[in-house]
C-alpha cells in the first residue's frame, strides 16, 4: 500500500531527484481559482488526495509498529497484523473495492484523527486508544467483505455496535461493556458478526437490512441520468466532523425526506450548477444526515481530512439544500487545493498572537486562513443564487435575490478587506484576485429594489452586532469621554474615533438575528418567529416596521443591568429615519462599541448609565462622524 507520489504543488520541478509531485493543470487551476472547477478538476484534486491518505496509511503502520496502543489481552497485535494482511490482499485482487473504501470521506476522517491520537493529541472521542486503532480492522472487514474473501477478523464493539465502513453495522443488544471486540467470519459472501453469545449475519445483498444489521443507505440522486449514488450515511462513527459519534439511526419517514430533497437539490443543481454538478459526481461521496435545526439556521460541516464528505442537518427546502452543497464542496476543493499549495503563510514570528478578521457569516472573529475558507464557500453561495433567482418560481424569487444580494456583498468586502494581505501566498492573490473580478460582476448585476435594501440592512446590522460585541475602544479615550459628558462638554473627545482594539467575546452568538427574521419575512410571512433564538421583542418590533415601539423596547433593554451589546445596534436602526436622532442613529449603525463602552464605564463610575439615546446623539457628534453616510 504505497505510493511514489508526493503530495505537494510543483512547477515541474522536483525537489528530490527521483521523486515526483502532483500538479494541477493550468485550466483546473484557473477554474479552481475563480471559486469553480468541474469533473476533471476534481479528478486531479482526487489523485493528489489519494496519494495523501496512501501516506497517512503508511504513517499509521509505522506508528502501530512502534508499539501497539493498550488494548485487551491477546486481541489488538494480532488484529491489527490481520487486518494490513487483510488489505494488502484485497488492493491486489479488488484493487477497486480497496480504493473506494480509501478514498471514502470516512476513512479520512478516522486516518486523520487516529494518527493524532497515537501521537499523543488532544482526543475527538471517549474511546479507548485500541479501540480507536482497532477500526483499522473493522476497515479491513469491510475491504474484504466487499471483494468477496474469505477471512475472520477481531475488531472492535462500540456500546454494542460493530460499524463496517460503507457496508452497515451489526447492532449487539446484550453488550454489557462499552467497549469489546468481536470476531468477524466471512464465507462465500456471508458475513458471521459474533460478540459473546450473539451473533449477527449479513449478506450477500449488502444493502439490505436484517435483524441486528442496518445497511449503508446509498441514494440514486439521478433515476433517469447518467446515474449519482450518494451515501446517506447514519452509521459510521466518522461520518460526524471532528468529533465522531454513535449511529443515529434515520426512520423510514425521515429517509424518504432526504431522498426527495436530495433528489430535488440535485435537479435544480443540474439547471442552475451544471459544472458544480460534474464536479459533485466525481467528488461528493456521502452525507451524514443530522436534525433539522431552527427555521433559516441550517447547520452543515465539512473537514479537510473527509474529501467529499458532508454533514448537513435536514434543510427547510430543496433550495436551501442545493445551496448547503454548492457551499460545503467549495470548502472539499479548497481543502483538496490547500493540501497542494498553501494559500498563507503562517503567521510570524512563531507564538505570536493570531491577526483576527470581522467575518460576515460568522458570530466570531476568525484568523486569515478560516477567514478564506468562508469567503471562498461563499462566493460559491453567490454564484449559485445569481443563478437561481432567475429560475426559481415567482414565489421564491423574492428569497433568492435576497440571498444574492446579501453573499456578493459580504463576499466582495471580505475579499477587498485581505487581497493585499502580506501573509498570501502567490497561490492565495491569485485566488483572490479572480474572485474579486468576480465579484465585480456580480455587483453589476440589477437586484429589484426591495430585496437589495433589505440585504444592505441585514449585512449593516451583522456588522454592527458584532463590533459591539467584539470591539473596544481606547481606555484612556473612553475614560476621557466619561468625564467630557460628566462636565457637559458639547463634543466628545477626539481620542474615541481612534481604531479601536479587538477583545473578542467567547460564546457569542446569533448575530444573525436580522437575517433570519428578513427571511421570515420572504419565505413564510404567516409564521410566527417570536421563538427564535436570540430574538427580542424590540427585534420583532423593528422587523414588522414599528420603529417607535422598537425604539422604546430598545431603550428598556439598555436600562437593564444585563445589557445586550445587540441592543446598541439594534437601537440605531430603530432611530434611523428620524431627522432629529440622525447623529445618534449613525453613531449606532457604524460605532456601537463606542456608546456600549462609555456607558459602561458611566453605569461603573456613577452608578447609573445615561439615556441612550441622547448619549448615542452627543457621540455622533464626534469629529468624523458625518461622513459616515
Amino acid at each position: 500500500m504505497s505510493d511514489s507520489r508526493g503530495a505537494a504543488m510543483s512547477d515541474g520541478r522536483t525537489a528530490t531527484k527521483g521523486l515526483a509531485f502532483h500538479r494541477l493543470s493550468a485550466p483546473s487551476v484557473l477554474a479552481l481559482a475563480r471559486g469553480e472547477g468541474g469533473g476533471a478538476a476534481v479528478e486531479e484534486l482526487l489523485t493528489a488526495e489519494r496519494s495523501r491518505r496512501l501516506l497517512l496509511v503508511r504513517a499509521l503502520a509505522d506508528s502501530l509498529g512502534e508499539g501497539d496502543p493498550p488494548h485487551p489481552a491477546g486481541t489488538a497485535p494480532m488484529a491489527h497484523r490481520a487486518a494490513w494482511t487483510l488489505l494488502a490482499r484485497t488492493q491486489q485482487r479488488a484493487p477497486r473495492v480497496f480504493e473506494n473504501i480509501l478514498m471514502s470521506p470516512q476513512t479520512g476522517m478516522w486516518l486523520s484523527l487516529a494518527l493524532r491520537r497515537l501521537r499523543g493529541a488532544t482526543a475527538y472521542e471517549d474511546a479507548p486508544l485500541w479501540v480507536v486503532a482497532g477500526h483499522l480492522s473493522a476497515l479491513a472487514a469491510a475491504v474484504g467483505a466487499r471483494a468477496g474473501l474469505d477471512f475472520s477478523l477481531t475488531v472492535p464493539v462500540r456500546h454494542g455496535r460493530v460499524p463496517l465502513p460503507t457496508l452497515g453495522c451489526a447492532v449487539f443488544a446484550d453488550a454489557a461493556e462499552p467497549w469489546g471486540t468481536a470476531q468477524v467470519d466471512a464465507r462465500e459472501g456471508r458475513l458471521r458478526i459474533t460478540a459473546g453469545r450473539e451473533t449477527v449475519t449479513a449478506g450477500p445483498e449488502w444493502s439490505r437490512s436484517a435483524p441486528g444489521w442496518h445497511a449503508v443507505r446509498r441514494l440514486e440522486l439521478e433515476p433517469t441520468g447518467p446515474g449519482k449514488v450518494l451515501l446517506l450515511d447514519e452509521l459510521d462513527p466518522y461520518r460526524t466532523f471532528p468529533h465522531p459519534s454513535p449511529p443515529r439511526l434515520l426512520s423510514a419517514d425521515e429517509a424518504r425526506t432526504w431522498q426527495e430533497l436530495l433528489t430535488g437539490a440535485w435537479e435544480i443543481l443540474r439547471r442552475d450548477e451544471p459544472q458544480s454538478t460534474e464536479a459533485m459526481r466525481v467528488g461528493l461521496m456521502s452525507l451524514a444526515p443530522t436534525p433539522a435545526r431552527e427555521r433559516y439556521r441550517p447547520h452543515s460541516v465539512t473537514a479537510g481530512d473527509a474529501f467529499g464528505g458532508v454533514m448537513a442537518s435536514r434543510p427547510d427546502d430543496v433550495a436551501q439544500l442545493a445551496a448547503t452543497l454548492v457551499h460545503e464542496f467549495q470548502h472539499t476543493k479548497l481543502g483538496g487545493l490547500i493540501h497542494l499549495g498553501p494559500l498563507s503563510e503562517p503567521s510570524a514570528p512563531p507564538g505570536a498572537p493570531e491577526q483576527l478578521f470581522y467575518a460576515p457569516w460568522r458570530d466570531d472573529p476568525r484568523p486569515l486562513g478560516g477567514l478564506l475558507q468562508g469567503i471562498y464557500a461563499f462566493a460559491g453561495v453567490a454564484r449559485f443564487w445569481s443563478v437561481h433567482r432567475h429560475a426559481a418560481d415567482a414565489a421564491y424569487a423574492p428569497m433568492a435575490h435576497f440571498e444574492f444580494a446579501l453573499w456578493r456583498a459580504q463576499v466582495s468586502s471580505t475579499v477587498d478587506l485581505v487581497h493585499r494581505h502580506d501573509r498570501l501566498t502567490a497561490l492565495g492573490r491569485r485566488l483572490l484576485g479572480t474572485l474579486r473580478e468576480r465579484c465585480e460582476e456580480w455587483m453589476a448585476e440589477p437586484v429589484p429594489p426591495a430585496e437589495l435594501a433589505l440585504a444592505q440592512e441585514v449585512a449593516a446590522d451583522h456588522r454592527a452586532r458584532w463590533r459591539a460585541h467584539h470591539l473596544r475602544p481606547p481606555a484612556a479615550a473612553v475614560q476621557d469621554a466619561v468625564e467630557a459628558w460628566r462636565r457637559g462638554d458639547a463634543r466628545p473627545p477626539a481620542a474615541l474615533a481612534a481604531p479601536p482594539e479587538l477583545a473578542p467575546v467567547a460564546d457569542t452568538r446569533y448575530l444573525d438575528t436580522a437575517a433570519v427574521l428578513a427571511r421570515y419575512r420572504l419565505g413564510a410571512p404567516a409564521a410566527d418567529p417570536s421563538d427564535i433564538e436570540g430574538v427580542t421583542a424590540a427585534d420583532l418590533l423593528l422587523a414588522r416596521g414599528d420603529l417607535s415601539g422598537a425604539r422604546e423596547a430598545f431603550v428598556t433593554q439598555l436600562a437593564g443591568k444585563e445589557t445586550a451589546s445587540d441592543a446598541w445596534a439594534g437601537l440605531g436602526r430603530a432611530l434611523a429615519g428620524a431627522t432629529e436622532h440622525r447623529d445618534a442613529s449613525r453613531l449606532l449603525r457604524h460605532h456601537p462599541e463606542r456608546a456600549r463602552a462609555v456607558q459602561s464605564a458611566l453605569e461603573h463610575a456613577t452608578g447609573r448609565g445615561a439615556d441612550p439615546v441622547e448619549l448615542a446623539t452627543w457621540l455622533g457628534l464626534g469629529p468624523g462622524e458625518t461622513d459616515l453616510d
